[in-house]
C-alpha cells in the first residue's frame, strides 16, 4: 500500500542537508518501513543509511551543503551526478537555490514541480508513475 502525501505536506523541515527534498523520496513515500526524512523535527537524523556521508560530514554543523567551504564536495557530486542521470533531478541545483531564493520559495517551488497534475498528490523522483492513482 502507498502513502498519499499532499503538496501541502511539503514543508522545509523535509529538505535534506545534501539538497534532497525527501517528501518525493519513495522511502518517504512507502507505507511499510517509512523513512521519515533525514531532518525530523527539525534536526538532521537521516535514517536511510546508518552511515551517511552528509549526517556524518563535521563542516556543516546542522546547515545546507551550500554553507560549507568545499561545496560542493565530491560526495555531493557523485550524489548529484546519480540522480540526474536516473531521476532528471539535481541536489546541486537545489542547494543553489535554495542559497539563492530562500527555503520558502524552493518549498513553493517544490510542490508544484512534483504534484501530480491528475490526482495533486506528490510524485516521487524514484518512479515514473504516480504512486497514488499509477499514472505516467
Amino acid at each position: 500500500m502507498r502513502k498519499s502525501i499532499k503538496p501541502s505536506e511539503l514543508t522545509s523541515t523535509i529538505i535534506a542537508q545534501c539538497g534532497m527534498n525527501c517528501a518525493i523520496c519513495s522511502a518517504h513515500q512507502r507505507e511499510v518501513n517509512t523513512c521519515p526524512g533525514c531532518r525530523m523535527n527539525g534536526e538532521w537524523r537521516c535514517t536511510h543509511k546508518a552511515k551517511c556521508s552528509f549526517k556524518a560530514c563535521e563542516e556543516l554543523d546542522g546547515k545546507f551543503c551550500f554553507s560549507c567551504k568545499s561545496f560542493p564536495c565530491v560526495r555531493l557530486k557523485s550524489l548529484d551526478k546519480r540522480y540526474r542521470t536516473k531521476y532528471g533531478m539535481s541536489e546541486i541545483e537545489n542547494l543553489l537555490y535554495i542559497k539563492g531564493h530562500g527555503i520558502k520559495a524552493f518549498v513553493r517551488k517544490e510542490q508544484k514541480r512534483w504534484k501530480c497534475p491528475e490526482c495533486g498528490m506528490l510524485l516521487s523522483c524514484h518512479k515514473e508513475e504516480c504512486l497514488s492513482c499509477d499514472q505516467l
